[in-house]
């Protein structure tokens, strides 16, 4: 890896943040007369945490980590986003994706003015990383992988992640955010062996709460503090913050959720390869499946019109005629079966 100061942007290297009124001190106060608040006391009158703190070191101690080593976002998406500007210039430097992928790497490039040069994956969805490797250019900054990936559902080979990582000068991001349906490791687990590792997770998925978007980067140390000092300053709400650490509690009911959703994605997947309509169903790691129909937009504008609504995936590279469909409940899974199995009766 470079020297992480000359993969950060000049300007970002010069930046002074943002000093709101809580990070002038640490501890508990009284009387609060700093932030222009309102004082008269509903629950949400004050600003929140600017670091998390809180919700740091409950989530830290939970994952194995240090708070030093978390940055908390507006989703994941935000961590995306501040990835590209901190690290990438605007209009010289690009970024390397999986081909398919998740669509927001491409997307926050786009509109931070940054390449997106894109590497497909085999047709079975795994990862090479010879040929990963040999797209980078001295413009190259940042490396996403996502595993378990979007929208293929299997994991990607971990010696292949880790030859990118250790051959790669830059920032190699790894996106899990399924990586609970899985049962291959964190990398988060190895902060310490990579220092140019950013690991993105959520609260979105195994954790059910994608409607106050939370999302979780870890890191080393100095990767974080560049993601302090260009973050906004309050960006996580306090009621996200209460609700998050209310789940933190709740870890064994998220446990007994995730394991009813892995024996519905089982069931479905044996169900689903019964069905005449149904070429393949490929090996999932995630709480959803990709699926390969004999045709498969009629299929889905047929569930559309029962109100199923799932993914049209049949445009993305190797996705032809598939549809993504994630596992729901247990009567939603069987609405979902009888309606296929109703399909052009």
């Amino acid at each position: 890896m470079k020297e992480l100061t000359s993969l950060v942007r000049n300007n970002i290297q010069q930046l002074a943040p943002y000093s709101s009124a809580r990070d002038e001190f640490e501890g508990n106060g009284e009387v609060f007369l700093d932030a222009n608040e309102n004082p008269y006391d509903c629950g949400f009158n004050r600003y929140p945490d600017p670091y998390q703190r809180q919700l740091k070191s409950k989530l830290a101690n939970m994952k194995g980590v240090a708070p030093s080593q978390l940055f908390l976002g507006n989703g994941s998406d935000e961590a995306i986003d501040l990835t590209l500007r901190i690290f990438c210039e605007p209009g010289r430097d690009n970024i390397i994706v999986t081909d398919p992928t998740y669509g927001m790497y491409a997307v926050s490039a786009a509109i931070n003015n940054i390449e997106v040069i894109k590497v497909p994956l085999t047709e079975r969805f795994d990862l090479s990383a010879s040929s990963l490797l040999s797209a980078v250019n001295e413009y190259t900054k940042v490396i996403f992988i996502c595993s378990p990936n979007n929208p293929s559902g299997n994991s990607l080979n971990m010696d292949e992640i880790d030859k990118v990582i250790t051959s790669f000068e830059g920032i190699v991001v790894v996106d899990e955010a399924y990586i609970d349906f899985s049962t291959f490791p964190s990398y988060s687990q190895k902060l310490d062996r990579f220092p140019n590792l950013i690991v993105l997770q959520t609260f979105s998925k195994a954790w059910g709460i994608a409607g106050l978007r939370l999302g979780i980067a870890y890191a080393t140390e100095p990767i974080i503090s560049w993601f302090n000092k260009v973050k906004p300053p309050y960006n996580i709400n306090t009621y996200s913050q209460q609700i998050a650490l209310e789940k933190l509690d709740e870890e064994d009911k998220v446990r007994g959720q995730i394991a009813e959703i892995l024996a519905q994605r089982d069931r479905l997947q044996e169900e689903l390869k019964k069905l005449p309509i149904v070429m393949e169903v490929f090996p999932s790691d995630t709480n959803f499946l990709l699926v390969r129909f004999t045709e498969a937009q009629k299929i889905f504008r047929y569930l559309v019109d029962r109100e199923i609504i799932v993914r049209d995936r049949s445009k993305v590279k190797f996705g032809a005629n598939c549809l993504r469909i994630t596992v729901g409940t247990p009567s939603e899974n069987s609405k979902l079966l009888e309606a296929l199995k109703n399909f052009n009766i």
